[in-house]
């Protein structure tokens, strides 16, 4: 068999915490780059104690050494994008904005991803401080940020979309994804897109670039909100227009739920990484 070697992919510097899982985390990030045709480059931020339904306990890092990994690979490798999932503290925080800053005096229209998880999907945090203060060094480096329903309601208060958006917009974060995955069972998901400033000088609502409906599937997921960053991710780095790069990584994360698998009762795990089915079912069979 002749080698076939891929072109170099685009690399996306991840920061997020490590799921024993294999559901959410860097565990979702890694095949989800990896699929979009990316590759990630990995620094855990905290080691948790999860399974596919509660967090048990969380550990941060020490920062100095989440400085460490993530400077190796800056030295080493070209980035052409960051996905942030949880810090874990303060500290990392600061020093992931640090690094980021670095990284936008070599790249200045890099982009930068910020996933603002705050729990998991039944509450458990995921930080050992305020994860609400955790993010805050982080809002004025995010090209676009992704929080769902409860995140942005905790972020911004219970106020209508539009305002929410605002309000992260003037935090710094140039563009906004609200997702509608946890709202009522009843409706379809609707994700709302941000990306046009305000309607004046003096508005409160932030101006709705695009929706996008899709059909509210009956289970609940383990880590879908960090499979659609880490997309989102990738399809930036590959250089994507905003709206383009939204609407694929939609698709994709879609597609990952909808054909989901369960490894035991509670969350099922999102379909990240096609699968070699048919070589390995045409190796089963002639080993039958």
């Amino acid at each position: 068999m002749q080698a076939a070697y891929r072109p170099t992919p685009p690399c996306v510097l991840v920061f997020s915490g490590s799921d024993p899982s294999g559901g959410a985390g860097m565990q979702a990030d890694i095949p989800a780059i990896t699929a979009l045709g990316c590759h990630p480059l990995s620094v855990p931020t905290a080691l948790t104690v999860q399974d596919n339904v509660s967090v048990f306990a969380v550990q941060a890092l020490d920062p100095d050494l989440v400085r460490y990994q993530a400077q190796v690979l800056i030295d080493r490798f070209d980035i052409a994008a960051v996905k942030l999932g949880i810090a874990g503290s303060h500290a990392n925080a600061e020093m992931i904005a640090s690094l980021i800053r670095q990284l936008r005096k070599r790249n200045p229209e890099m982009p930068v991803v910020l996933d603002p998880v705050l729990a998991n999907g039944r509450g458990d945090q995921l930080s050992r401080d305020d994860a609400a203060r955790v993010i805050e060094p982080l809002y004025d480096l995010a090209t676009v940020i992704t929080p769902n329903l409860n995140e942005a309601r905790r972020l911004c208060g219970d106020v209508a979309p539009a305002r929410q958006a605002a309000m992260l917009m003037q935090r710094g974060c140039g563009h906004v994804l609200l997702k509608g995955g946890h709202g009522p069972l009843e409706e379809d998901v609707i994700n709302r897109w941000y990306g046009q400033g305000f309607r004046s000088e003096f508005a409160e609502d932030a101006i709705e670039s695009a929706r996008w409906r899709w059909s509210r599937l009956p289970d609940e997921f383990h880590g879908s909100g960090c499979t659609l960053a880490a997309a989102l991710s990738a399809c930036l780095a590959r250089g994507l227009p905003m709206r383009t790069a939204i609407e694929l990584a939609q698709r994709y994360t879609q597609h990952a739920l909808s054909t989901s698998y369960a490894i035991a009762a509670g969350q099922r795990i999102p379909n990240r990484v096609p699968v070699f089915e048919p070589e390995v079912d045409a190796a089963a069979a002639a080993g039958a």
